[in-house]
């Protein structure tokens, strides 16, 4: 099945598809708790805080106003263990919970399985799931290394399964309407550990074939229409977005650069996050979006940062602790209830809360 003929939801449907998904799974309620005055301010950051096991949506100086997740020590389908992906859907989040590999970080030294999507509400409460804490597979509710997940406006959520190197579209009640590579068996369509998709305003959707080195624009027939390289440059593609002008927004992890590339795939601005002579050596940052006043806001991963720069390269903005050089993870790993400013653990996704820059937006597109 390709499609859909769901019209877009209202900020009061959504509420209301909330409420009915948290009675149909039977999730009990968390107590509510007062909420800081300034959560879901638009300009606020909402930071997936990887190896620190939480979301924290945090104000322009870093004070954190909103958490979902218990540190880097709780490995319990409580937190979103290893998060890679974090969306604000009205006041609810929809989060990527992604587990941690076996090896990298110590805290977990065999790895922790977390093939989790999730909606919560502004008190953490659970209003959908698909996929399960400590499972792993293909089948009905079931995924692997989900690395992230957008909102569409028909309600369906889009999710990257990397593990099983596919991109599905699920429904409200956990069937899945549309896949890629799905029908299409030609070894162009093929995806190697995909870590992004996107539904483009034309109806395509934008994928980042992580390990093929690429980014793709499929259709809903499961055609490659459109891909972009960087001219044979890229390697670890870890994020990609359409922006306004037309031009393909791109995190280079595996180059350590955010790169923007024209319709015909040329260099058209570029960012490195290794230059300081404090970073680690292979930062592989994992997110970057143009923001709507043109700066670009970079997850530079294993620095342990999030970054806003403007278009001449200049860093405007700085969360987490100062860089102090180290091996794979920098040495400055930090966390705090208050403040991103004295640390964050391998953030993997930043997004400003209101700014949908080059990304899916929540209730506009009409096909």
């Amino acid at each position: 099945m390709h499609g859909s003929t769901n019209k877009p939801l209202t900020t009061w449907s959504l509420a209301a598809l909330a409420l009915s998904l948290a009675t149909a799974i039977n999730c009990p309620a968390r107590p509510p708790v007062r909420l800081d005055p300034d959560f879901d301010r638009s300009g606020n950051i909402l930071i997936s805080d990887q190896f620190n096991n939480r979301v924290v949506e945090v104000m322009p100086n870093g004070r954190i106003v909103w958490q979902y997740g218990n540190g880097s020590e709780d490995f319990s389908g409580a937190s979103p263990v290893g998060v890679n992906d974090a969306e604000r859907i009205h006041t609810s989040t929809l989060i990527a919970c992604t587990g941690t590999p076996a090896g990298l970080i110590p805290e977990a030294p065999d790895g922790v399985a977390d093939n989790r999507v999730i909606l919560v509400d502004q008190f953490g409460n659970t209003l959908w799931q698909y996929g399960q804490f400590g499972q792993t597979g293909d089948g009905f509710n079931l995924l692997n290394v989900p690395v992230q997940a957008t909102w569409l406006p028909t309600s369906h959520v889009l999710i990257t399964d990397q593990g099983n190197n596919r991109i599905i579209e699920v429904n409200s009640v956990k069937a899945i309407v549309w896949s890629f590579p799905g029908t299409n068996i030609d070894d162009n369509a093929q995806l190697n550990s995909p870590n992004s998709a996107e539904l483009l305003a034309n109806g395509h959707i934008l994928i980042a074939d992580e390990n093929n080195n690429r980014v793709i624009e499929v259709d809903r027939a499961d055609n490659v229409l459109k891909t972009y390289t960087a001219g044979d440059t890229l390697g670890a593609v870890a994020f990609a977005s359409r922006l306004p002008n037309g031009h393909t927004l791109i995190t280079d992890a595996g180059n350590s650069r955010a790169v923007e590339v024209t319709t015909n795939d040329v260099v058209f601005w570029q960012y490195y996050t290794d230059t300081d002579p404090n970073s680690v050596a292979a930062p592989a940052p994992t997110r970057a979006l143009r923001l709507a006043g043109g700066n670009t806001i970079i997850s530079d991963q294993f620095n342990n940062r999030v970054i806003v720069v403007n278009a001449k390269g200049k860093i405007v903005s700085s969360y987490g602790l100062p860089l102090a050089g180290g091996d794979v993870i920098g040495n400055n790993v930090g966390y705090d209830l208050k403040t991103v400013q004295k640390g964050l653990y391998s953030p993997y996704d930043a997004k400003v809360v209101g700014d949908f820059t080059g990304i899916t937006p929540l209730f506009m597109f009409r096909f």
